[in-house]
């Protein structure tokens, strides 16, 4: 008997009451001739007033779902099937001008990047005025609403912020100024496309509760993209999963995240790192295998080449949707196992290694073992040292590889300087993770520039390299330093060139560790054919390297700009490993990743420390992963470290009470005399409320746990305890914890 065909959609028609509804919706892309489907038979619905999730991995369609919804596909993308209504209006049978008019008045898109959204040759004033224009305000009256709208996202300074420019405010003011500028049409569908990446957890809480309040006052429908499923969770009622242009689960989001239904979702919910988890309870799971390529077709389910259930059923017929009663209405898993989902095997380090295998590169793998041996011994003998110190449980960090004593930066002169970092001292130790968290402005990236040489500090300091003083400047170190210190930025853009392929960025990379092996063989007279060996061990290592951080195969050809934001990271993180380096400095390496692609790169990280010692100054946001990755943490505010010790002492409590309100965001107590809390000054970010070198407590203004005049007047001490703990706190830690205790009970004794 046949089973059953799939239903061409998941039901037949919109609403009145939807204020989104796609019904079998399939968008085509043409390339080279041919239609590659990135969606296909999508059907979803958003109410008006509802908040709607959509997640998946990058290259899923997420963002394209957005743009055809807002008919905004590029040039050779199209819709080949299906119905799509904004509001009750046809969007696709909308002439030109009707298109305008629904794009003024009843949808509105908020990116990911706000300061890509921004003309930063036009001020804050002309830029929100224009967007009331568009919605068919007068230009007179069009800079009185601006002025409005600025207060209604909780701008306390508006005058001010409409008179400054794009590069004049941070992250979380350029975030609020164009959601302002979404709001200004009064939409009845605000579509918001990764709108919390890169902004740190205060910030994001800020932006997320601003956005919960609007959509309670202005009644508006909400599609929030993102690969942050906390985000999802907290902000949205139901939440779509997407799978290569599938929808393949949809539910409400307490039932989805409750008790997944598809293996996909499953897979994604435990790439997270659990509480309580860090790397040495072992690798995260992740999903193997890889996003099949746009347009290929399959004759089963589509994720039945990654999903650890799968059997001859899910290779042959694809799953119709399913439809089951769950606690909080109905859920949809396209799954022909969704009863038995949550039973989904965990990932074997080993399988996930066969199963990234793209066809072809097993053998590029095995080649890059025997031709590149001799590279990678010799980067082996180099940290010789640091094996053997691993291999002494008690002593696994006895040797410091980085050290900074008393360091300071200051930015202008005179009455313009800003000291960003204040007297900050740090020391790092061969395969350690020291974990720097601190909000935006705090210094964190100023730090990382100087210990790499690309700011020089104040007069004062020292940075040692293996004991030995490091120049001041980048370009006044000598090679073997410069190849000791690797960094990851949070930007790929950043660190890529754009124009070329992918084969010859890792490559590139490649090249000072190749002369280097082929000077040695020239010198042992091991081979007549340098050039041609060292060009195959490039080929073979330029393999390796991509295949480790889950690039695949098909993209070595590819250049920088045709690459998606998740796979232009991988590029860089190979990148940086390309010469074994000693000490690699992580900038938010995985804050533009999603969850099953970020847990491939932690378990890549870790891996890669305990085979090569090398040491790591993480930089994230991201409290968990640091949770996960890091041996020790520093936390800085206003460019002075407030605390730091082990990363268990740290994050589990007590802690500075800076660092609580890292870890619950709603406990911050902002200044009210700032329009965020920040100095919108692009040189130095530093928060409000600090006192830079007054003599009291650099947090006073903030804290949520301020003693009082003692706090304002005189300096807190920073003592260690038995464990290396420190809090420069005039609160005693034991008192702390009982303080934390009654407002998280995570933070009590275990």
């Amino acid at each position: 008997m046949n089973p059953p065909r799939p239903a061409l959609a998941t039901f037949s028609a919109p609403r009145a009451d939807d204020a989104l509804a796609l019904v079998g919706l399939t968008v085509a892309y043409r390339v080279r001739g041919k239609d590659r489907d990135v969606l296909t038979d999508v059907s979803l619905r958003i109410k008006r007033g509802e908040a709607y999730g959509l997640v998946g991995e990058s290259g899923c369609g997420k963002s394209t779902v957005a743009l055809a919804a807002l008919r905004y596909l590029a040039h050779n993308g199209r819709v080949k099937a299906g119905r799509i209504t904004i509001a009750g209006v046809e969007v696709l049978a909308l002439d030109r001008e009707g298109l305008r008019m629904l794009r003024a008045h009843k949808v509105s898109m908020v990116y990911q990047d706000p300061a890509s959204a921004l003309n930063p040759t036009l001020t804050i004033a002309r830029q929100l005025s224009e967007a009331f224009e568009a919605a068919g305000v007068a230009p007179a009256d069009a800079l009185t609403q601006s002025y409005a709208m600025l207060e209604r996202v909780r701008i306390a300074d508006p005058a001010r912020v409409m008179a400054s420019w794009p590069h004049q405010l941070s992250g979380g003011m350029q975030q609020r100024v164009v959601i302002a500028m979404a709001l200004a049409s009064n939409p009845t569908l605000l579509i918001l496309d990764e709108p919390t990446t890169g902004l740190d957890a205060t910030v994001e809480a800020e932006v997320l509760a601003l956005i919960a309040q609007l959509r309670s006052e202005l009644g508006m429908a909400v599609l929030l993209i993102s690969h942050d499923l906390a985000v999802i969770r907290r902000m949205c009622e139901r939440v779509g999963v997407l799978y290569a242009g599938r929808l393949v689960e949809e539910g409400a989001t307490h039932d989805v995240f409750a008790r997944a239904r598809h293996p996909y979702t499953v897979g994604l919910l435990r790439c997270l790192p659990a509480p309580g988890r860090n790397k040495a309870h072992g690798a995260l799971d992740t999903i193997p295998g890889e996003l099949p390529a746009p347009g290929t077709l399959t004759h089963g389910c589509v994720y039945a080449p990654r999903c650890r259930l799968a059997d001859a059923r899910c290779r042959e017929h694809a799953p119709p949707p399913h439809r089951m009663e769950a606690a909080h209405g109905e859920q949809m898993s396209r799954c022909h196992y969704h009863e038995r989902a949550v039973e989904l095997p965990a990932a074997d380090v080993a399988d996930i290694a066969e199963a990234n295998a793209a066809p072809g590169i097993a053998d590029m793998r095995a080649n890059a073992q025997t031709i590149a041996q001799p590279v990678v011994q010799s980067n082996l003998q180099t940290n010789e040292q640091a094996e053997e110190t691993r291999s002494e449980p008690d002593a696994r960090y006895a040797k410091v590889v980085l050290r900074a004593a008393n360091v300071s930066r200051t930015f202008g002169r005179g009455s313009q300087a800003q000291r960003v970092l204040d007297d900050v001292s740090l020391e790092l130790r061969a395969g350690e993770t020291l974990g720097l968290v601190g909000e935006s402005g705090s210094g964190k990236t100023t730090l990382a520039k100087l210990l790499l040489g690309l700011h020089a500090a104040d007069p004062g300091g020292t940075v040692e390299l293996d004991a030995k003083p490091l120049a001041e400047q980048l370009a006044r170190r000598d090679a073997q330093q410069l190849q000791a210190m690797r960094i990851v930025f949070q930007h790929p853009d950043a660190s890529l060139n754009r124009a070329l392929p992918v084969r010859r960025l890792v490559g590139r990379a490649l090249a000072h560790a190749q002369r280097s092996a082929a000077n040695d063989a020239q010198q042992e007279g091991s081979s007549a054919h340098a050039d041609e060996d060292a060009e195959a061990r490039n080929a073979a290592r330029v393999a390796a390297l991509l295949e480790a951080v889950r690039v695949p195969v098909r993209y070595l050809a590819s250049r920088a700009r045709q690459l998606s934001g998740g796979l232009k990271q991988r590029v860089a993180i190979a990148q940086a490993f390309a010469g074994e380096p000693r000490v690699v400095i992580c900038d938010e390496p995985t804050s533009a990743l999603d969850v099953s692609v970020q847990a491939a790169i932690l378990n890549l990280l870790a891996r890669l420390q305990r085979e090569r010692g090398v040491s790591y100054l993480f930089i994230s946001h991201d409290l968990d992963v640091v949770r996960y990755l890091a041996d020790r943490v520093m936390v800085l505010y206003a460019g002075r470290v407030l605390e730091s010790g082990p990363a268990s002492a740290v994050l589990n409590g007590p802690c500075h009470p800076y660092t609580e309100t890292l870890l619950n965001p709603g406990l911050l107590a902002r200044d009210t005399s700032a329009s965020d809390g920040w100095a919108d000054t692009p040189a130095s970010g530093m928060p409000r409320g600090a006192t830079g070198g007054a003599a009291g407590c650099i947090f006073s203004a903030r804290c949520p746990r301020k003693l009082g005049a003692i706090c304002d007047e005189a300096a807190p001490p920073f003592e260690a305890d038995a464990d290396g703990h420190r809090i420069r706190c005039h609160i005693p830690a034991a008192q702390l914890r009982e303080l934390q205790a009654e407002t998280d009970p995570a933070h009590s004794d275990p």
